[in-house]
């Protein structure tokens, strides 16, 4: 047992008081086994919806007394987002439901448990809602940042890295991984444990296994879920969660407890819901797995020269710090990298008008737990905050008026049509791909290719 050689007493479980059914704050979707941008984004989710029923009512009928779909079509545009194909798939639901039972069988589920644990279970349809308003895409960056790295999220925060020192200090022993970006995520994730409400993950799963635009992902996630529940790791009452089907304080979804939930507190369960022992050894685990540099930190806000070449700025054209330093680069305050061989890349999520960030690897492993910059960039500048840190220096562009999900796809089309590449189609969000496209649009005409997308660019798109 992962406890025996921790330096945490076997059965002593440390328990939060009164830790509410954890749902993603006021932003979107799954933790951290993530593919691609377009994925849900745990962390950053739609306010749930739910009422105090939801969490205890049977996993077939929770959230009836959620809000219900508002029956228009996605923003994203997507075919599958479209209101008469996801009526056309809701009326297909029971159907859907029974060509995934020889993939369960597949996985050890028996007949019998599969009938038991999906009988009567109907979609829960305002998620097609919620699935096309993750607000790391759909907010602009210092709104989502002012909402997620708050003075009462830092008090709280240093409260819980108190409290849970000797687990904290037993997950940084045993793999390697700050503890401030351990609590940067239980913070973001589920305000501590305190967010209260949730949806069962197994009607979230199913659901948009079988509607929406995301059913390959969601298969998975439903089938795991179900497994989840066949073998009983998780009470069907505690099961509960994100739209997107995360659960636990720091959001875990079903395929990404098979693979990394541990059980660090030594009781023979792993208890990624009740037991904050092991939500922090499993989310450890989690980053260690997925590349964490120990005693790395995660990257640098800096400072740009006059006439900087804002080309440079590209998630995929990495460099040593040295080199940064090398064509004018500096940190906020003057202060030296520490590690001038470490390589990074630019980030500047505002244009030029706004902050700049070298991003290291740890960046690009908190972006495997969630595939969003601005989430990846709250929950570093959240650490920094909690070990003592102060605010980001450099000034956003408030005065920009945030595009709506219309004008970004609008934004997006007139890109396309000129010949620009967003690796994908259409989709009313601005990711590392759309900026890049933007980026090379503004140097074909001549403007700072800062692929920032804003109101004056979508006019001058518009007047072309």
């Amino acid at each position: 047992m992962a406890a025996r050689t921790n330096g945490i007493t076997p059965k002593v479980v440390l328990r939060a008081a009164a830790v509410a059914v954890p749902v993603l704050l006021a932003l979107a979707g799954p933790t951290a086994a993530q593919s691609g941008g377009d994925a849900p984004q745990v962390g950053a989710q739609s306010p749930s919806t739910t009422t105090p029923t939801d969490a205890t009512a049977s996993p077939a009928q929770a959230g009836s007394g959620a809000r219900e779909w508002s029956g228009e079509s996605g923003s994203s545009g997507h075919p599958l987002m479209k209101a008469d194909a996801i009526r056309q798939a809701a009326a297909n639901f029971p159907a859907c439901l029974e060509t995934l039972w020889p993939l369960a069988a597949h996985r050890g589920v028996t007949r019998e448990s599969y009938q038991r644990l999906t009988a009567g279970l109907a979609p829960d349809l305002r998620i097609m809602d919620l699935m096309d308003a993750q607000p790391e895409f759909t907010k602009a960056i210092w709104d989502y940042l002012d909402l997620l790295v708050n003075d009462a999220k830092i008090e709280r925060g240093r409260e819980m890295l108190a409290q849970y020192a000797q687990a904290f200090a037993a997950a940084e022993k045993a793999y390697g991984v700050d503890r401030y970006i351990i609590a940067a995520i239980w913070g973001v994730e589920s305000n501590y444990g305190t967010a209260g409400g949730g949806r069962p993950v197994l009607r979230s799963t199913a659901t948009l296994a079988c509607i929406g635009r995301r059913q390959d992902y969601f298969r998975d996630e439903f089938l795991a879920a179900v497994e989840l529940l066949h073998r009983g790791d998780v009470a069907p009452d505690r099961l509960v969660g994100s739209w997107a089907g995360a659960f636990g304080p720091t959001q875990f979804m079903p395929t990404s407890f098979k693979r990394y939930a541990i059980d660090f507190d030594g009781d023979g369960r792993r208890d990624v819901v009740d037991s904050i022992t092991d939500v922090i050894g499993s989310t450890a685990n989690n980053l260690k797995k997925d590349g964490w540099a120990p005693a790395h930190t995660w990257g640098y806000e800096v400072v740009l020269p006059q006439g900087f070449d804002y080309l440079l700025a590209d998630s995929s054209r990495k460099m040593p710090l040295s080199e940064w330093a090398r064509v004018g680069v500096t940190r906020v305050g003057g202060k030296p990298f520490p590690r001038p061989n470490d390589q990074a890349y630019l980030l500047i999520p505002a244009g030029a008008g706004g902050p700049a960030f070298l991003m290291l690897n740890n960046f690009r492993v908190i972006m495997k737990y969630n595939p969003a910059e601005a989430y990846a960039l709250a929950i570093g500048h959240l650490a920094d905050r909690l070990r003592g840190d102060g605010p980001i220096v450099q000034a956003w562009p408030r005065q920009e008026r945030v595009l709506t999900s219309a004008e970004r796809y609008e934004l997006q089309q007139h890109l396309v049509r000129r010949g620009f590449d967003l690796g994908g189609e259409p989709n009313g969000r601005i990711n590392a791909r759309s900026r890049s496209a933007i980026k090379r649009y503004q140097a074909s005409v001549g403007l700072v290719p800062d692929g920032f997308a804003t109101a004056d660019l979508l006019d001058h798109l518009r007047a072309r």
